[in-house]
This record gives C-alpha cells, structure tokens and sequence, in this order.
C-alpha cells in the first residue's frame, strides 16, 4: 500500500485572490473556509479524496522570503498551448524569467502572488 497526495497547501498573502486564479486555471470550486481564513479549492464533484488532490491557501503575511522548492506543472485539457497561455495571462498570471534559455517547449509563468508555475506544451484529457 501507498500513500496518495490528497492536499497541496500553499501560504498565500490573499488566499481569496489566489483560490479564484487557481479555480479558473484548473477549472476547481471552492470546497470550505475554516475560521482561520484557509480556503480549500478542488474539484467539482469529487473533492477531498478525489483523484486530483485539493488545494488549501493558507494566509501568511509573509508567504515567500526565498525561492519556493516546489511548483505546479499544468498541461491544457481542451486547447492548444498557445490559446491556454492567452488565458492564463488574461486571469493574472505572468511571464516569469527563472534562466530559461528561450528552446524550451514549456512556458514559465508567476501566479498573481508570485508563485511560479510551468505550462507545458502537452495536451491532456480530462478527469
């Protein structure tokens, strides 16, 4: 038996701001708030335990002072690389320079706090 990632928690300075980019990138709704401000995003339908894990922003009110030692992959279900870069774009995210030499076959891009993120060439399916 193994073990499965079911959460992926991310300190956020407006975990509000980022549950709505990270909702409308991988297509996820909010699924609770507890007392201290978290919000948990996932799937609809599934949820917590799904086959996709969750993701809890967590307020901090100094969430990144180094370079973060983990960041997200995302591929496009639904349309090419191209048209899914416009539109992450469009919701706030940016271009972010972490030495790429310009060959890549992935676009390296910051969340609206900074956090980068890659989207890779690769259409997959959907859940």
């Amino acid at each position: 038996m193994a073990c499965r990632i079911s959460e992926l928690v991310i300190d956020a300075h407006d975990p509000e701001r980022l549950a709505a980019f990270w909702s409308e990138v991988l297509g996820y709704v909010e699924l609770g708030r507890e007392d201290d401000g978290s919000i948990e995003i996932g799937p609809p339908d599934t949820g917590f335990g799904g086959p996709q894990p969750t993701i809890v922003l967590s307020p901090s009110g100094d969430p990144r002072a180094a370079k973060l030692p983990l960041h997200f992959d995302v591929n496009a279900t639904d349309r090419d690389q191209d048209a899914e870069l416009e539109r992450l774009l469009a919701l706030g995210a940016r271009h972010a320079d972490v030495g790429q030499s310009g060959t890549e076959n992935w676009y390296v891009l910051a969340d609206p706090e900074g956090n980068e993120f890659c989207l890779l060439r690769r259409r997959l399916q959907p859940l």
